[in-house]
């Protein structure tokens, strides 16, 4: 079940057993040499350079294909997985390259394997066969203290779901299965702030994993939802639109929780907040954006660090939900945290036993 699929409908949700870790590191400097992968999980992408329709046999198209229809381009019924470089292949590479606002030239050039081979969000960027990331919509009012001006990218999930007028107070659990640090869950608090501060909603932490609107967790590989990771970098995280809010993330990252990348970093280095604050725009019924500073963007570089909302985010989450009586229509103003304040173990080893859910029937409605 990808993206396209989070859709409501009525359905069975088992969790398998698993056992894994998540590695929470406070600077980059504290990744062991042996987490640093020798290659990351779409690398191999890049000796596709130059491939263009027509082309035959040409080794590693097939995967390709795969990770196209995973995140929409190709339709869920294509099933030629050959390594043919096909018309289908072609259309579907033209939409990604619109939708990351590149040359819509239908063949691998540089450009685009260079997005491609980036780590990204697991939720698709097609939805049914439909994209919306590359349409300019003229902007709505969304608020009465905007300012804001220009042409708005955001999207919404089919049906445009979202949390009931009546639900302002949202809540948030993290699975008891990860026993997560203090500084994890407060970087998940800091992150959950800077969509309230633009919005009426507010979001406070329960330990009630059971009853809480909002649902983390950190997984590796197949957890059961239809959407396994994929390891170090790849897919890092996924999360469901309203009202399921489900957010999992891989816990096969080394996930960085200091937001300094000053002096460079491993390849394989991911800044967690910037994931986090990511996935909630889905929680709250986001969908992904072509404007390549917002947050909602789906790729970002390892290494990098990308926290503040931009005007497009907020003009999506708005919206759905209106302005903050307190927002003045200005960039958001939550100051981060002291960098580099972490004190403790080298890294932390976040114990990740799978558990097994009770069979669960959602029907969700939109």
């Amino acid at each position: 079940m990808k993206f396209t699929l989070f859709i409501p409908i009525t359905f069975l949700l088992l969790f398998s057993i698993s056992s894994a870790s998540a590695h929470f590191f406070p600077n980059i400097t504290s990744i062991p040499p042996s987490l640093i992968p020798n290659t990351t999980t779409w690398e191999a992408f890049n000796k596709l350079m130059g491939c263009h329709n027509g082309q035959k046999k040409v080794d590693g198209l097939t995967k390709f294909k795969k990770y196209l229809q995973y995140f929409g381009y190709l339709n869920s019924s294509y099933s030629s997985f050959s390594d043919d470089f096909d018309e289908y292949l072609e259309s579907a590479v033209k939409t990604y390259q619109l939708n990351f606002n590149l040359n819509p030239t239908g063949e691998l050039d540089e450009q685009t394997l260079k997005h491609i081979v980036r780590p990204r969000c697991g939720n698709a960027d097609v939805i049914n066969g439909t994209s919306t990331m590359n349409s300019g919509k003229q902007p709505r009012p969304y608020s009465a203290n905007s300012t804001i001006h220009t042409v708005a990218h955001y999207t919404f999930f089919p049906g445009r779901p979202r949390w009931p007028e009546s639900k302002t107070e949202l809540t948030y659990a993290f699975s008891p299965e990860n026993q997560l640090p203090e500084n994890v869950k407060s970087l998940f608090a800091r992150a959950f702030e800077r969509w309230s501060e633009v919005t009426p909603l507010t979001f406070t932490e329960t330990t009630s994993f059971n009853s809480a609107d909002l649902k983390i967790g950190f997984f590796s590989g197949d957890h059961g939802d239809g959407e396994p990771f994929d390891g170090v970098l790849g897919t890092l995280a996924h999360a469901f639109s309203p009202p399921v809010g489900r957010f999992h993330l891989d816990g096969d990252e080394n996930w960085v929780t200091d937001g300094n990348f000053n002096n460079g970093s491993p390849a394989s280095a991911v800044d967690l907040e910037s994931v986090v604050v990511h996935e909630i725009g889905h929680l709250l019924g986001l969908g992904h954006s072509s404007v390549e500073d917002s947050i909602m963007y789906p790729t970002i570089p390892s290494g990098t660090r990308k926290v503040e909302l931009a005007n497009d985010d907020i003009m999506g989450v708005q919206e759905l939900y209106g302005s903050n009586p307190n927002y003045n229509g200005s960039e958001p103003s939550l100051i981060p945290r002291e960098e580099g304040d972490w004190s403790g173990a080298h890294y932390v080893h976040c114990s990740l036993w799978g558990f097994v859910f009770p069979l669960i029937i959602g029907i969700f409605l939109l």
